[in-house]
């Protein structure tokens, strides 16, 4: 069993910053990569950040700059720090971890963001 636990959701104004955190836990013998994704309201869920075992990192275009993605490997442990946050940037972000030399993959239940004044 597998869980994936995200955190640090919530409401933030426009220029404010946010830190996401999503724990994995249960049966892996290897985390091969760990990603943030995101789904706005009538919209598709999209690829935020991603994060190899390698330490490759891709992110959104609409992001570059302004997120960062992180990993704790002792804590299995993810982060996405986000700063200059915009109102479209308001979506359910979810974590996403490919495990055991890439057979299975987890999503989290999702945490809300919402940038508004």
């Amino acid at each position: 069993q597998v869980q994936v636990v995200e955190s640090g959701g919530g409401l933030v104004q426009p220029g404010g910053s946010l830190r996401l955190s999503c724990v994995v836990s249960g049966s892996i013998f290897s985390i091969n990569a760990m990603g943030w994704y995101r789904q706005a309201p009538g919209k598709q869920r999209e690829l935020v950040a991603r994060l190899t075992s390698g330490g490759s990192t891709n992110y959104a275009d609409s992001v570059k700059g302004r997120f960062t993605i992180s990993r704790d490997n002792a804590k299995n442990t993810v982060y996405l720090q986000m700063n200059s946050l915009k109102p479209e940037d308001t979506a359910v972000y979810y974590c996403n971890v490919v495990v055991n030399f890439g057979t299975r993959d987890y999503w989290g239940q999702g945490t809300q963001v919402t940038v508004s004044s």
